[in-house]
């Protein structure tokens, strides 16, 4: 089973374990939407990577009513979720299907989002991606990843993984469940925050900050500067 199979499988359940696989899921989303500046009637374009089933974006597109979206993500099923939850709020995002690495990612958009999605590549790749990010945002724009950070040791990774699992374990989850989890963490190849903020400076975001942290679910991000001539 590859990636994309693993997320298909998952697509049916997948909002539901949301609440017990993510224990900080109230503040750690919104963090993730209350960051996001301007005005709520602005008519942001917004790109969603590794969209899933829509649950962030769909967030987004709540408080940002006239906000028009589009979604990338490598798995169909996860999208036929994302596409019902927009459908029920009246609006039908622009769909994607592709490796957000590989795929172009099209116009400038005022706002970059991504949920859980970007711990899945190397560091190369992480490098590779925010560069991208950069060039599609407008001057002002903002790039948000609510996202899993890899301890700075060993031994802080070891303390993530186990409060993890003790978290959820005390919210009753099925072994069937858990394990199933477990098995699509075998595609995280999570970096740590120090080594993502240094990357999106590189790329030239400023004001790069991490706005949220609790053990290895980590919101961060940067803004693209406005260039004066």
């Amino acid at each position: 089973m590859n990636i994309q199979e693993a997320f298909n499988s998952a697509a049916v359940d997948y909002d539901d374990l949301r609440r017990i696989l993510i224990p900080c899921f109230d503040d750690f989303y919104k963090t993730a939407v209350e960051i996001i500046p301007g005005n709520h009637t602005a008519p942001l374009k917004i790109l969603d990577l590794g969209a899933g089933t829509g649950l962030y974006s769909g967030m987004v597109q709540s408080v940002f009513p006239n906000a028009e979206f589009t979604l990338l993500d490598l798995a169909p099923e996860m999208l036929e979720k994302a596409k019902s939850r927009f459908s029920k709020m009246g609006k039908s995002p622009k769909i994607l299907i592709g490796d957000y690495v590989e795929t172009d990612l099209g116009d400038s958009y005022d706002l970059i989002i991504s949920a859980l999605s970007i711990h899945h590549l190397s560091d190369l790749d992480k490098e590779r991606l925010y560069q991208k990010i950069y060039d599609v945002l407008n001057p002002g724009g903002i790039f948000i990843n609510a996202d899993q950070v890899l301890g700075k040791t060993p031994d802080l990774e070891q303390l993530y993984r186990q409060h993890w699992l003790d978290s959820v374990r005390a919210k009753n989850i099925s072994e069937e469940d858990l394990k199933a989890a477990q098995k699509r963490m075998e595609y995280d190849r999570m970096a740590t925050l120090d080594i993502q903020l240094r990357q999106l400076e590189a790329a030239g975001f400023h004001n790069v900050d991490c706005w949220y942290k609790n053990f290895s679910f980590a919101v961060f991000g940067g803004y693209r500067p406005i260039e004066f001539s």
